[in-house]
Formats: structure tokens, sequence, C-alpha cells
């Protein structure tokens, strides 16, 4: 094998391991082949150049990881519930390839559940543009008192990948007019409180994330990071996924708690 060529599975069981920081990475200079669909999409090289399979130019990884990261943008308010929006993080984070990151309606400091203090990275004017979109739950009236909040919803929609809510963040999305027509859930208390305010949406109970494509709704707390692992799932796949469970040591994810819903399902309801 060509000593310049190092497996992706070696060079990060050292960086995980090791604790090989992020500052060792970059002066490491290592560089990968752009996405072509063969087994080299997989290997680090030590050297700019040609990929020796492929004949592809080289890029440097940082810039390849930084191309490459989707953004999830985590949005939080007073009273949001802390585990809505923590579990969600620490999926995503963990996971690999996203750029976690909080957004609020302004900068100011939010409480969360009366006692954690968090300081938005953003707010909504400037906010980077993102791929998904995580509204947590929790004490909704800040959100849903908030125009501004819907209206960025409902704006950042269509450039969205996935918009998931957790909780009782799936009234955010109702009132964003993101449910018309599909199906969702939410926390178990508030189902029938959702069925009457969501009246073109099939409400479901007794299942822990309900996947349309993009939009995601899940039930409450914990559930938020089932639906996180659903949707890392299917952007990364099924390993990928059950790494991060094994890294989070969440015995509890189990991928048939949730529902798929097909195009045809979609088509039928609407």
């Amino acid at each position: 094998m060509n000593k310049n060529v190092f497996c992706v599975s070696a060079v990060w069981a050292v960086l995980s391991f090791a604790g090989c920081s992020s500052e060792s990475l970059r002066s490491a200079q290592q560089y990968v082949c752009p996405p072509c669909g063969s087994a080299c999409d997989k290997l680090f090289f030590k050297s700019a150049g040609k990929c020796p399979h492929c004949g592809m130019t080289l890029a440097l990884l940082e810039k390849a990881q930084k191309d490459t990261l989707k953004n999830v943008a985590i949005f939080v308010f007073d009273g949001v519930e802390v585990l809505d929006f923590a579990g969600p993080s620490e999926v995503f984070a963990s996971a690999g390839g996203f750029r976690v990151f909080t957004v609020a309606a302004n900068k100011n400091p939010i409480v969360c559940q009366g006692f954690i203090k968090i300081q938005p990275e953003y707010d909504l004017d400037d906010c980077p543009q993102s791929d998904i979109i995580i509204i947590p739950g929790g004490n909704m009236s800040a959100p849903l008192g908030n125009p501004k909040v819907i209206q960025w919803v409902k704006t950042n929609e269509p450039h969205a990948e996935v918009i998931l809510s957790v909780c009782t963040g799936a009234f955010v999305l109702e009132k964003a007019g993101l449910l018309e027509g599909k199906k969702a859930t939410t926390f178990h208390n508030a189902i029938e409180e959702l069925r009457k305010t969501a009246t073109n949406t099939e409400v479901l109970d007794h299942v822990r994330w309900v996947d349309n494509g993009k939009i995601v709704t899940t039930a409450g707390v914990s559930a938020g990071i089932d639906g996180s692992l659903r949707v890392v799932e299917r952007l990364m796949g099924r390993e990928k996924a059950h790494s991060t469970v094994r890294y989070m040591e969440y015995d509890k994810w189990n991928p048939d708690e949730g529902l798929i819903v097909t195009p045809k399902d979609i088509e039928i309801k609407q």
C-alpha cells in the first residue's frame, strides 16, 4: 500500500483515542480526494497533487471539511426545555460533519428552565443559512408570540434540508404553516391541543418521531435525540447513526420507533 495513503478509520482512531486536536490536524496538512464515488473518497494523503486512483486534484482536508459541513441552527428562547435542544446538539456535534450553533430572537442571554443561562451565538438577522433547523419545545409563549420568529422559520424553510421540531416546538411549525397536510407528533400532554390547532395535520401519539422528508417532528424531551439520530441516519447512513449512539452511550435508540412518511402517504393526505 502506498505509504502516502492512510485509511480514514485509522486516522480518526488516532484523533479520537489519542486526543488529537483540530490544531494538530491542521498542522499535519492532510489532503483528500474530492468526492468521486470511488474508494479513494475515504482516503487521506500526506501531500498535495493528484489522486493516484482517479486523477482528481487533492484538496486540503480543512478546506474540504469546511466546504462540506452542514449548518445546524438550534433555536433557543426563554423557557426552552434543556434536553429538547441539548439532545439534538449532542447528536449532531458527536456525529461529525455538522457545524452546530445556537440562534435566538436576539443576542440577549436566555434562561433555560429557570437555571441555565445561554448566550446565543446568532440572532435572526445574522444567522447563517442553515441546512438543518431545530425548533425545541418548552414554554412556547415567547416564540409563538413573536411574529419575527414565525417569519424566520417560513423564510428559511425553502433553503433548509431538514426542519426538526422537538416536543412542543411543533406548534411553531404549525403556526408557520409547515404541518399542513402532513403527519406529526409532539409531547404526549400536548397531542390533543395540537390536534385542535393543526386541523389539517394527522397528529399521532405513541411514536417517537415522524419523518415527512423536510419536516421532522418528535415526541417530548428525550425523543429529540431519536429524531436527530433519524436525520443523521438519513443523511449519513445507519452506521454513522450507530457510531454516534455508541459514542453517546444512548442505549435507548430504536430506529423502528419512528414513522417514515412516504411521498404517496403525503400525497393522499394533502
